[in-house]
């Protein structure tokens, strides 16, 4: 037997799937659920932060608030996905997680308007800022880790970006539920609605550790370790914009229907005139539905393809959303908004889970996290972030208590439009 060289480098240990899944999800995790108790709980942020006379303006106020820290998202994306490109995905992972936390405390411990009087939306919407920065270059830095960790299942894997966007979602409509059962309306607007930032605040100690103990995946470790200048940013915007026009439309589908689901709340309450507990109830039937077929439909596209799993969904969204949407008008109660949101949660699902493999095969991985993370925000920031402000500017606008469903509409055209240009110029299936 040949002893092996005194000098040899030991072999670096593999970390298994699952903690690849988890360093890489913790941040989008508590990313979305931050997201969604902001729009679970926005009629009571209008209130606490946000005086005006009319509460209609100050929930369009609140609501703005939330849009607003989305345009910030793509400079985040060419910051931080630049920094994943040139120094590493893990490094780019800790710091955003770690400005994540920072926004979220700023939420905890912010004094009310009536306390300090402009100051408070001021600081509300700077806490939104430093998060939507931090956002922009999560998720395809967290992405790009697991599809270079585990190449051979790329959809499954990267799937669970989405399933803890579920989870995340499911966490914050089952304390949405609680708290709106359990207190009255005085003690929801002076305290009870800070409760869940602080639980979500509690998941950052445990993401930082999970993350600074994942590895660098072989794939990119050995484009960092070239010796020739890395210009992430400059290379995306110059040779690959058809991908990032591509990735903001792959994304539009999806993208609004999420975040009308998290809208549900405020439309169930201001708009259908039901109890405050009911939309969340809903919502908590949608965030098991997506929890339960994300990763399935994840899994199934590393067998049938990625496009021909989006595409069906893609189309019952266009078709049946307004349906949808009316049915809850028509008949407004709990039931109804049980069954209308498990189906959106179902199209969603479908189409969610292959997305971020297709996502991430569209660019190299010299520039995949800034690629991914510009193409990612610019859309979440046009049918996401605004997808709550464009709803009730509909509802005011339109008279028609239905009309937040052609936003959505829209939004699953330019998909369709996007995918079958996929399909066609880059032969992905």
């Amino acid at each position: 037997m040949t002893a092996p060289a005194p000098n040899a480098a030991p072999a670096r240990p593999t970390p298994s799937p699952g903690r690849i899944i988890a360093a890489a999800c913790i941040g989008n995790a508590l990313e979305w659920y931050d997201i969604a108790v902001y729009s679970f709980f926005a009629v009571y942020i209008a209130n606490v932060f946000f005086s005006n006379d009319d509460p209609a303006v100050s929930l369009l106020l609140a609501l703005g608030t939330f849009a607003v820290s989305f345009l910030i998202r793509p400079f985040g994306a060419l910051v931080l996905g630049g920094y994943a490109d040139r120094v590493g995905r893990k490094p780019a992972l800790t710091l955003s997680l770690s400005l994540m936390m920072v926004g979220t405390l700023l939420i905890c411990v912010m004094p009310s308007y009536d306390t300090i009087g402009v100051l408070a939306p001021i600081g509300i919407l700077l806490a939104r800022l430093i998060q939507g920065f931090a956002a922009g270059g999560e998720f395809g830095s967290a992405t790009a880790m697991m599809v270079e960790h585990l190449p051979e299942r790329r959809g499954f894997a990267a799937s669970w970006q989405f399933t803890s966007q579920a989870a995340s979602s499911l966490l914050a409509a089952v304390l949405g539920t609680v708290l709106t059962t359990t207190l009255n309306t005085d003690q929801l607007e002076s305290w009870g609605f800070r409760i869940p930032f602080l639980v979500g605040l509690l998941v950052g100690p445990a993401g930082l550790y999970i993350r600074r103990h994942v590895p660098e995946p072989d794939a990119a470790a050995e484009v960092l370790a070239r010796d020739v200048p890395k210009t992430p940013v400059r290379d995306v915007l110059r040779s690959h914009k058809l991908a990032v026009l591509l990735t903001i439309g792959v994304l539009a589908a999806t993208t609004s229907l999420n975040y009308m689901i998290t809208y549900i709340p405020t439309y169930a309450i201001n708009t259908l005139g039901l109890p405050d507990s009911t939309g969340f109830i809903a919502t908590l039937v949608a965030g098991v539905v997506l929890l339960l077929v994300t990763s399935v439909a994840g899994h199934l596209s590393d067998r049938f393809g990625q496009i021909r799993l989006m595409s069906p969904a893609a189309g019952l969204i266009l078709v049946l959303i307004y349906p949808m949407f009316a049915f809850m008008v028509g008949a407004p109660a709990l039931g109804t908004l049980v069954v209308v949101l498990f189906f959106m949660a179902l199209f969603k699902g479908t189409y969610f889970g292959p997305m971020g493999a297709l996502m991430a095969s569209l660019f190299p991985t010299e520039t995949r996290a800034t690629g991914m993370a510009v193409g990612y925000n610019i859309g979440v920031a046009i049918f996401g972030g605004f997808t709550p402000l464009i709803a009730q500017w509909l509802l005011r606008s339109t008279g028609n208590d239905a009309s937040p469903a052609f936003w959505v509409m829209f939004a699953a055209a330019v998909s369709l439009v996007s995918l079958a240009t996929v399909w066609r110029r880059l032969g992905l299936r």
